[in-house]
């Protein structure tokens, strides 16, 4: 059965246990990669992973980018949004229609 998890530092994961979600703490980019890795060979389907961590390991991301599983969603860390989760929307949203239609101008 698919499963849903939340990589993040301690205090941006643990809200998410209570949702029933697996919570996996990681400090750093290497844990983070380790643990998605795990996931993804486990067939987790959706991992949301914080902005924070994200940018420590953009290659590991780019590696499940067009794959079907796992769908990793970026999400804002306890110390606020880097912007990067909007950012990967918005280009998924060009590269699907042609054209950024979430673009404020």
């Amino acid at each position: 059965m698919y499963s849903i998890a939340v990589i993040g530092d301690r205090d941006s994961a643990l809200g998410f246990k209570a949702l029933g979600l697996e919570t996996v703490f990681a400090e750093n980019g290497e844990e983070a990669k380790a643990a998605i890795q795990r996931l993804a060979a486990e067939e987790c389907a959706v991992i949301f992973l914080t902005e924070q961590l994200a940018q420590e390991i953009p290659g590991e991301i780019d590696r499940y980018t067009n794959a079907l599983r796992p769908a990793i969603i970026l999400i804002p860390g306890k110390t606020g949004s880097l912007g990067i989760g909007v950012e990967n929307v918005n280009k998924a949203a060009e590269k699907a229609i042609g054209f950024n239609i979430l673009k404020n101008e």
